[in-house]
């Protein structure tokens, strides 16, 4: 978990503050706060040496009031569990921002696996995914790629399920890869839908995204694919990136051909020719048009939100800014797409990769990404709407109308028995 606050505890701020302003009783509130089930595991993988080790993972299931329970799985030495109820929350109110029929939830191993060959890596995932099936499947909870999770172990999450059912179920899992059940257009959704709300944005405001100056913190799948995306399509000059082990900053510009040739060379974005170093807080200080930060969470706090100079903050990743620290940046003119819109594109895309395994029926890539720019855009205009509509932030617009969402789904169901 980044950084001091707890993001649990960030997420129900926000959840009280949403409920209020809607007019919410305190029960409904409570609910809408509390996971429905929570899943903890402690399995024991064999390593390659012979030893065995054991691990703890988690699975938390935060509301289904909206649809079958959605959310990645991370492998990261500092997963906890207040940070897998948190990310479950986030993707309750997620999805119902971009309004695809889901509700929330998170899992996550303590580990880490640069550390970890394949095949123990291989070992854990399979393991894991025993250990959890009794909560997940297609129609209950469909799990999908986080942080140092991607393709490969998602296959391996999906035979292992299949193996115990008897028969292949591709829509259990997504962000497979496509000749398993993977759809087009995955791999750069979380990306494609970050770009397009700061597309958006940058309308409302004015701003040209040709030649408009960018820096990215956090240079994995999201980071790298935005930079890729707001170079190819909008001229954007991304002039700063960073990513686990430090950053490179050039003021004339980083091409992305080039920068990510040299990550996949190197394993990292440092020492690239012609840059100067910076480091991952640095980065966020910096005076450029627009900020992405895709790394993880509570890297904006009430101790550098002061100084962020970007006009727009974008997030890729999944908390990165708490809550004291969006009220200084709204104070002081910072437009922040909150998570829950700006990286909704990798969950919108995966409820369509879903939506093609349920129908064993497949989409072209363009039909998925114009399907995912229109969800998106109209998302985006919600938001934008009830942010004028209560003169408030774009957070606190996007948890008005999710939350609201969430509250009219679990009231006409009413509460069993």
């Amino acid at each position: 978990m980044a950084g001091n606050a707890n993001p649990f505890e960030e997420m129900k701020k926000m959840v009280d503050k949403a409920g209020k302003t809607l007019g919410l009783d305190q029960g409904m509130i409570e609910v809408l706060k509390s996971p429905k089930r929570e899943l903890h595991v402690h399995f024991p993988v064999k390593m390659d040496n012979g030893t065995i080790k054991v691990f703890t993972g988690y699975r938390v299931q935060h509301n289904e009031a909206r649809g079958p329970y959605k959310g990645g799985i991370r492998y990261h030495p500092q997963v906890d569990i207040d940070e897998v109820r948190a990310l479950s929350s986030w993707m309750t109110w997620k999805t119902a921002t971009v309004d695809i029929p889901y509700g929330g939830a998170k899992g996550g191993i303590i580990c880490d696996p640069k550390k970890m060959s394949l095949s123990e890596v291989e070992r854990m995932t399979r393991r894991y995914a025993s250990e959890i099936s009794i909560i997940i499947g297609p129609e209950k909870d469909i799990p999908a790629p986080d942080v140092n999770t991607g393709g490969r172990e998602m296959a391996w999450i999906m035979d292992t399920y299949s193996m115990m059912k008897g028969y292949a179920v591709p829509g259990v899992i997504t962000g497979k890869p496509r000749e398993l059940g993977g759809s087009l257009g995955r791999p750069e959704a979380t990306s494609r839908g970050l770009v397009f709300t700061v597309r958006e944005a940058a309308k409302k405001i004015g701003m040209n995204l040709k030649g408009a100056s960018v820096a990215i913190q956090g240079y994995g799948n999201v980071g790298a694919f935005a930079h890729k995306l707001i170079e190819r399509d909008f001229g954007s000059k991304v002039i700063a990136v960073t990513d686990s082990k430090g950053g490179i900053i050039n003021e004339k510009g980083l091409k992305y051909e080039e920068v990510w040739a040299h990550k996949v060379k190197t394993g990292s974005v440092i020492g690239f020719p012609g840059s100067k170093p910076i480091s991952n807080q640095e980065i966020l200080e910096l005076k450029v048009d627009v900020l992405l930060p895709c790394a993880l969470e509570n890297v904006i706090t009430k101790d550098n939100a002061s100084k962020i100079k970007a006009k727009i903050s974008g997030e890729g990743a999944n908390g990165p800014t708490t809550f004291e620290a969006d009220a200084i940046m709204w104070k002081n003119g910072v437009l922040v797409l909150p998570d829950i819109l700006a990286n909704a594109g990798g969950v919108t895309v995966s409820y369509f990769e879903w939506v093609q395994n349920n129908y064993n029926y497949y989409w072209t890539e363009d039909e998925v990404n114009k399907r995912l720019d229109a969800k998106i855009t109209a998302a985006f205009h919600e938001v934008w709407n009830m942010h004028e509509k209560h003169k408030c932030n774009m957070r606190d617009a996007a948890y008005l109308v999710a939350v609201k969402r969430v509250a009219d789904a679990t009231r006409l169901r009413g509460f069993y028995p």
